[in-house]
């Protein structure tokens, strides 16, 4: 076919083109394609000229089928209304670029898996040292540090005396950890996305392996180290000496974690039974016994429950820990849950008697903004109440009755702090937390910031046996619990101790006990005080005696 130049030509061409088809084809039975134009609207249209390569086929030199022939005349001329909209500036693609990854980021991460959180900036400014792993690493969060990669020869020679007393070939373990990559990817809250599959699934192998050894060796106060897991009693590491302390330090820490289910699956591929759950939980509760914050002996009760449910050796398999039902999430989960075993119901504020409604003024309100449960222990003496030690090992169960604030006994050592803040942290993020009592240590540690502002605050309770503590100074005690709970969000009603505190309040608030204090702190704080206060009474009903003698002889003369 030869191209055409010549627009009248090529308008009567085309008709009698479409003629011819629309005969051949009974077109007037079918309607138009959605879309197309009028034939006499194409042809009273400036169409296009035809050029070779347009007129002809893909050879040139035979015709197109017929619906290309239809589209070359349906040509729909655009008008401004339908023209392609102008490209998007510069700034306006990077955003849209920002919203696709934020997009990907959500769908990707399903947020309610997360238990292996970072802390956020505003906790750990101020004390970054309390967060962060000193000797070793334990999952992916902190991998590949320079100070701590002298500890990695220590986690291959565990998974060797692994291997070795199993039998068993490292890809057993790989093998089974590799279907829950994906799974233990979605516990992590930080840079793990840039780690790969392969990398992540040698992480918790290597890394749970050598906190299982831990575990197992520390169980029988750590003999079973030289007999059952072959390792020697000079060894640097398993001989539960020297570094144990700095290592137990850091696999509490919030960062420093693994999935429990980890820890499960591989000590049952070590048992032979892969299905178990429940093991790692009761061996971490004894490997964290030091860290415990109080040194009282545990209930009679309790120390049975423990022992029943951990079993004399791991190769029974049969005991499982639950001092808390729920599933549990990793080690320090763990250890939380056995701080609070029994659990912490809030205790109810009781009805006010009469007497106390008649002397006391407004219910005082706790102020939000300073998180305030009660007073000082300075100004509670002043109101008459006192403090005792309440013989129990659960160290956050505080009573009140009577004027007595009975508060268990703690142990404050070099480790406390450090425990504490994570436990904290491990609250603060994990909102929604499954386990009972979500922010009962929070609770905790801010009600012993309020009880404590000064080191006359710790002297008295360390009198009284309710604080031990193995720091330099009563003013370091004191700085500690005040530095505890900085930057925390706390709701003061959401706490076990919200009806305790109103009880407190309320004894504060009734002003008799106020005078009662009073007097007996200024007037009978020593004996030769109160020798005074007797001789002045004396004094004070002779003088009297002798004015009512002297008045009554005035009236009333002798004869």
């Amino acid at each position: 076919m030869v191209a055409v130049f010549n627009k009248d030509v090529l308008s009567w061409y085309l008709i009698t083109v479409k003629l011819k088809e629309t005969v051949d084809a009974n077109l007037n039975k079918s309607a138009p394609p959605p879309g197309a134009l009028p034939l006499w609207q194409a042809l009273n249209r400036n169409l296009p000229l035809l050029t070779n390569g347009e007129a002809a086929g893909a050879g040139g030199d035979a015709l197109p089928p017929r619906q290309e022939r239809e589209r070359e005349v349906k040509v729909q001329v655009q008008s401004p209304a339908h023209s392609p909209k102008p490209q998007d500036p510069e700034w306006v693609v990077a955003i849209r670029g920002k919203l696709a990854q934020a997009r990907a980021e959500e769908a990707a991460c399903p947020w309610a898996r997360l238990s292996v959180y970072r802390v956020p900036k505003s906790l750990r400014d101020g004390d970054e040292r309390a967060y962060m792993p000193q000797v070793v690493s334990i999952g992916p969060l902190h991998r590949g540090r320079r100070r701590l990669r002298e500890m990695e020869r220590h986690k291959w020679r565990a998974l060797h005396h692994v291997l070795k007393r199993t039998g068993h070939d490292v890809t057993a373990y790989l093998d089974a950890l590799r279907p829950m990559e994906e799974r233990a990817r979605a516990c992590y809250d930080g840079r793990v996305a840039g780690m790969q599959g392969n990398e992540l699934v040698e992480c918790l192998v290597l890394d749970g392996t050598f906190v299982l050894e831990l575990f197992r060796g520390a169980q029988d106060g750590g003999k079973g180290f030289g007999d059952d897991l072959g390792y020697s009693r000079h060894d640097p590491i398993f001989a539960m000496r020297g570094a144990m302390h700095a290592i137990r330090n850091d696999m509490i820490l919030l960062e420093n974690q693994i999935p429990l289910f980890v820890l499960d699956l591989l000590l049952g591929l070590q048992l032979g039974n892969p299905e178990q759950t429940g093991a790692v939980a009761g061996l971490a509760v004894r490997f964290f016994d030091p860290l415990m914050p109080t040194d009282e002996p545990l209930l009679r009760k309790d120390r049975s429950k423990l022992e029943s449910s951990i079993g004399a050796s791991p190769a029974a398999a049969a005991f499982e820990f639950d001092p808390l039902s729920g599933p549990m999430l990793h080690c320090l989960d763990v250890f939380r849950r056995s701080l609070l075993r029994a659990g912490l119901q809030p205790t109810p504020p009781p009805p006010a008697r009469l007497w106390l409604k008649k002397w006391s003024g407004l219910r005082r309100v706790a102020d939000k903004r300073r998180q305030q449960f009660v007073h000082c222990v300075s100004e509670l003496r002043e109101a008459g109440i006192r403090c005792r030690r309440r013989n129990t090992d659960r160290f956050w169960d505080i009573r009140f009755h009577d004027g007595v604030l009975q508060i268990p006994r703690i142990l404050i050592h070099d480790g406390t702090k450090s425990l504490f803040l994570n436990l904290i942290a491990f609250e603060q993020c994990h909102m929604d937390i499954a386990t009972p009592g979500g922010n009962n240590i929070t609770s905790y540690a801010i009600f012993m910031d309020n009880l404590i502002n000064s080191a006359d605050d710790v002297k008295y309770l360390h009198d009284r046996g309710i604080i031990e503590h193995w720091l330099g100074s009563d003013a370091e005690v004191a700085d500690l619990f005040n530095r505890l709970c900085q930057e925390v969000v706390f709701d003061i009603n959401d706490s076990y101790l919200s009806g305790l505190s109103d009880q407190v309040n309320r004894y504060y608030d009734h002003k008799w006990s106020t005078w009662i204090a009073s007097l007996k702190h200024n007037y009978f704080s020593n004996p030769w005080a109160i020798v005074s206060v007797v001789a002045g009474v004396l004094l004070l009903l002779l003088t009297m005696t002798q004015t009512f003698y002297g008045t009554y002889s005035y009236y009333r003369p002798m004869h």
